[in-house]
């Protein structure tokens, strides 16, 4: 569902955040939007799946055909209809008002962008009624039990000064570490179990009871007990957003990628679990953030293929 949001919405945490922004980063796109004057890709949120939503949505796509139905360059499949009855936008309308909360899935620094150039825009106009356009941002919406989310996925240029052998003896104090057989890579089937690579053999850590508390839905996520058990302590990466010597592969693009970038000279790489969309959001209801590069959604929205002119 495609549909402009309301910038108070966000400030008063109707929409929901789970991911810090990066102040440069969110710069860049508050100009981008401000001298564009206008939203030039959606924002990718989630809201806990509402049947008579779905039945509706199911039902104008079975009996009537796309106004847009093409395939991008990426091999991603794009298909666009008009909701132009009165009285389903009517429904839809009263059925998405009803929901407490909407997820930010993908697009926090675009989101947090928008609300910026709102608050410039109000500041610059001196009066506002509240409905002048920029006081709306671009979104596009899925119920969450039709997201696909991948793995996010780590890669380290060197040990630390560890060696090999002293490096897995360190990781053995909070892990069980086996090594993989024939198989030609390690993918985690499930959570708190990882797979690394390393000196060109995979393993599979399991994480022992203990290194992470099972009732804190932010500390036993797969990206929290890595950092806090393997990268933090042992490796030295503090801060994983501005460490140069970690790096993070998306789960597109496969595990293969992984051993490519160990081969070429980075020194480990570890294989994580996908979040699951419910921990997102109770994460997010909590009011606390996930852990940097923790999500990886799949496919990626088409920018330019809709704007939002804010005049």
């Amino acid at each position: 569902s495609l549909l402009n949001l309301f910038v108070p919405d966000y400030i008063n945490n109707r929409i929901k955040k789970h991911e810090n922004t990066l102040k440069e980063k969110q710069r860049d796109r508050t100009n981008h939007v401000y001298y564009c004057n206008g939203n030039t890709g959606p924002i990718f949120l989630t809201y806990r799946s509402k049947m008579e939503i779905d039945d509706i949505i199911e039902d104008w796509i079975c009996n009537n055909k796309p106004i847009y139905d093409f395939t991008s360059e990426d091999h991603v499949v794009h298909q666009v209809w008009i909701v132009d009855d009165e009285r389903l936008i009517q429904k839809l309308v009263e059925s998405f008002g009803e929901l407490d909360s909407l997820y930010i899935a993908d697009g926090h620094h675009r989101a947090a962008a928008a609300v910026e150039v709102a608050k410039r825009r109000r500041k610059e106009k001196g009066y506002f009624t509240g409905q002048e356009e920029f006081n709306y941002f671009l979104g596009v919406l899925f119920p969450h039990d039709q997201l696909n989310i991948m793995d996010y996925n780590r890669v380290v240029k060197d040990l630390n000064g560890h060696s090999i052998p002293q490096f897995i003896r360190k990781i053995e104090e909070k892990f069980i570490v086996e090594k993989v057989g024939t198989e030609p890579y390690y993918k985690p089937d499930r959570m708190h179990t990882f797979g690394m690579y390393l000196d060109s053999k995979w393993y599979r850590l399991i994480a022992r009871e203990g290194s992470f508390d099972p009732n804190d839905t932010k500390g036993s996520l797969d990206a929290s007990i890595l950092q806090h058990n393997i990268l933090e302590p042992i490796l030295g990466i503090e801060d994983p957003r501005t460490d140069s010597r970690i790096d993070f592969v998306g789960g597109i693009r496969g595990l293969v990628e992984l051993e490519r970038r160990v081969k070429e000279g980075m020194a480990v790489a570890f294989a994580l679990y996908p979040v699951n969309i419910n921990d997102l959001m109770q994460i997010a209801d909590e009011g606390k953030k996930m852990p940097p590069k923790s999500t990886w959604f799949e496919p990626k929205l088409r920018s330019g293929l809709f704007i939002h002119d804010l005049e």
